[in-house]
């Protein structure tokens, strides 16, 4: 069994973050390897990776509504999602999947998330 351990949902990044967008999204996942792998009918489907895949990422951003701001600073600040409308306090991320996978976990799960330790990098 995994040790768990508290993270800020506006910290998590990498596999820690694609574990916590499976568990707001009830996808079954598999902890071999060193990604989260998604598991259908009990056959591995293949990483599950919403933070850096469009494929998987993009089509929660339409199911959740997500309103995504684009850098401002010279091109060179965060991107920024938010469950509300032009929500100045969204969640910031260094793409705009990641700043959505952090929106949604936050308005699944909260503002802190208890990940598997082996999942941070």
């Amino acid at each position: 069994m995994s040790e768990f351990v508290e993270v800020k949902t506006q910290d998590l990044s990498g596999a820690a973050l694609d574990w916590a967008v499976s568990r707001a999204e009830g996808v079954e996942i598999s902890l071999s390897g060193a990604h989260p792998h998604a598991v259908v009918d009990g056959r591995f489907v293949g990483n599950y990776a919403p933070s850096s895949k469009w494929d998987q990422g993009g089509p929660l951003i339409e199911k959740y509504k997500l309103d995504i701001g684009a850098p401002m600073e010279n091109n060179n600040g965060p991107w920024n999602a938010a469950t509300e409308w032009g929500h100045p306090n969204g969640y910031k991320g260094e793409t705009p999947l990641i700043a959505a996978c952090r929106a949604i976990v936050s308005s699944v799960l909260g503002d802190t998330v208890s990940v598997p330790k082996e999942l941070l990098s």
